[in-house]
């Protein structure tokens, strides 16, 4: 990475420095509002209380965050594009697999305290691709001078491409819930699902948002009757719009002010802690990168579409899920899973922006 963003110029005249910029400024907003975030919560001000937060994060995943993949990705989506985007949804399974390969190396070398290993390989596996490249494809389209071109188009394209990609996540999460639960009878099995999931891991309403963001945008029809300007029920979506404009700082203060409590207690120790970071950060990009330049050589990725190519890099770039905390819970693993929240999302201020330079570098 250092040799990248040592070298003079890019290829399409860009000075490095300019790349390291627009690359740098998007992880600066994001830290910005987060330390807000975590200013609003500190005991000084105590504008935003742990209940405040609490409210505020099921605002943001209830309506927020829904209304604005409903909006960007049913004005965005058709049929065609459907099927030019299958490889989205199929790259998070992949990316999901490579991370618990990944997470399973590290926990055999690592060796975590007992009842950790299955917990060090979720957590290592499952990436956040979802709240968090949303705000950093805003946080970089809001830019004039950023190398997709036209901001709306950007963040239009970048938004849709990230909430197709949720339908993928829903079944790694099922996957890792299923296989993690001690072997049961069928019927036990189903009364678990129903009992400690109620299908809220499954499905949220940014996933049905998703769904029903492709229904009506793939039906010529429904896709004239609510999201085309002239649209009858155009104002449905523009309000949509509105609403979804808010989820970015909403979510980034509640990110920011759950900081203020730190790490918490845990049974991790150093090692582990480090060992998940290091891997889910340091690890799991390199491996992804790998996987997106396969399938752009084996023709799976429309021809020239890099703002497709940098979301598909993303969704290997993330720090951990908070999803991860969902499952680790469902073994009472939740304190340990939100130390391990706390310090992947510190580091991953720092991750973040060297990955970002390599991958614009690499497109531009």
């Amino acid at each position: 990475m250092l040799t990248q963003v040592l070298m003079g110029t890019e290829g399409g005249g860009q000075s490095m420095l300019s790349t390291i910029k627009i690359a740098v400024l998007p992880i600066a907003k994001v830290f910005t509002m987060c330390f807000l975030g975590f200013l609003m919560a500190s005991k000084y001000v105590n504008i935003l209380p742990s209940n405040g937060r609490k409210l505020l994060n099921g605002l943001v995943f209830t309506l927020l965050l829904p209304c604005l993949i409903f909006s960007q990705l049913g004005q965005a989506i058709t049929l065609q594009k459907v099927i030019e985007w299958w490889f989205i949804p199929f790259n998070v399974i992949l990316a999901t697999i490579s991370g618990s390969l990944i997470g399973l190396l590290v926990a055999t070398i690592v060796r975590p305290p007992y009842p950790y290993f299955k917990f060090t390989i979720v957590h290592i596996g499952i990436g956040n691709i979802g709240n968090v490249p949303l705000v950093l494809i805003a946080a970089l389209c809001r830019d004039k001078a950023n190398p997709f071109g036209d901001s709306d188009k950007c963040s239009q394209d970048g938004t849709a491409y990230i909430s197709f990609g949720q339908l993928g996540q829903s079944s790694c999460i099922h996957m890792y819930s299923k296989c993690w639960h001690p072997l049961l009878k069928v019927k036990e099995f189903l009364l678990f699902i129903y009992d400690k999931l109620k299908l809220k891991q499954l499905i949220q309403p940014p996933i049905i948002a998703s769904v029903l963001a492709i229904v009506f945008g793939c039906v010529p029809f429904l896709k004239n009757l609510i999201f085309t300007s002239d649209a009858p029920l155009y104002f449905f979506t523009d309000s949509c719009m509105i609403l979804g404009e808010a989820m970015i700082p909403c979510i980034l203060l509640a990110l920011g002010g759950n900081l203020v409590d730190g790490p918490g207690s845990s049974k991790l120790g150093f090692r582990t802690t480090a060992a998940i970071v290091f891997g889910r950060l340091v690890l799991v990009p390199p491996a992804g990168l790998g996987i997106v330049t396969l399938a752009d050589k084996l023709g799976f990725l429309p021809a020239g579409d890099k703002m497709f190519k940098f979301v598909l890099l993303l969704q290997h770039t993330m720090p951990t899920s908070v999803l991860s905390g969902a499952v680790a819970n469902l073994r009472g693993c939740g304190k340990e899973s939100a130390a391990i929240l706390f310090w992947v999302h510190i580091f991953a201020i720092i991750s973040m922006a060297g990955w970002i330079v390599l991958y614009i570098h690499l497109l531009f």
